[in-house]
């Protein structure tokens, strides 16, 4: 993982949560739900949420999974992270939050049902193996769900430019005392494989039977769904 991407992260850490909800008005929850109702997860199955963040979708998985569940959090900045286990307590849920880099999990193979990464694949300095690493860890016939930003089309594309591009750096900077942070984050956005070009990354990885995915919001965001064999 980059070093410069793991502080920047560490930087908005303690605003991180506030700034979302305000920057995609709220948008994210859904998307999150949506990821979680794709991932066909059921009561009892073990999730793996990489890139967990503040913890907000393996906190969707956890309410999916239940009591007889299990829901493992993890990521590569610790600044993040140590903010999850407080929601999910507040939240009356039992999960476990561990430090862990999405591009060598130190899981046993076949551990989980599903293994989920939501808003953080882009980030990682080699897609292609987080995606193996995920699918490792995945029982065959288990799945493999990922969130992320991509670039509308359209009657969207232009508002959504000019939104990423200028407004969101300029609100995320005010509210987050880090521009840079808000300017990184819809550039990436904007060079990464969307729809199909993320599919074929997927096959590269060489370990998903099946693979589709759903577009979200004009295409602001997508879901992409694996099965791994």
């Amino acid at each position: 993982m980059s070093e410069k991407v793991r502080r920047m992260f560490a930087d908005i850490a303690d605003d991180y949560d506030r700034v979302n909800t305000i920057l995609s008005f709220g948008v994210h929850h859904g998307w999150r739900t949506k990821t979680v109702q794709m991932s066909g997860a059921k009561k009892g199955d073990r999730v793996l949420d990489c890139a967990t963040g503040t913890g907000d979708l393996a906190i969707e998985f956890k309410n999916a999974v239940g009591e007889e569940g299990y829901v493992l959090g993890t990521d590569f900045c610790k600044e993040m992270i140590e903010h999850a286990p407080d929601k999910a307590q507040k939240n009356g849920l039992e999960i476990d939050f561990e430090v862990a880099d999405a591009m060598d999990l130190p899981y046993d193979d076949n551990s989980f049902t599903i293994a989920s990464i939501a808003f953080g694949i882009r980030n990682v300095d080699d897609p292609v193996q987080a995606l193996k690493e995920m699918g490792r860890v995945v029982k065959p016939g288990g799945r493999v769900a990922v969130l992320e930003f991509g670039q509308p089309k359209g009657l969207m594309k232009y508002p959504y430019e000019l939104y990423s591009q200028h407004i969101m750096p300029a609100v995320g900077g005010w509210l987050s005392g880090n521009r840079e942070a808000y300017t990184y984050l819809p550039k990436s956005s904007a060079k990464f494989p969307a729809g199909d070009h993320f599919l074929a990354l997927m096959d590269h990885a060489n370990c998903f039977a099946k693979r589709s995915f759903k577009k979200l919001t004009g295409g602001i965001a997508y879901i992409y769904v694996g099965t791994v064999q």
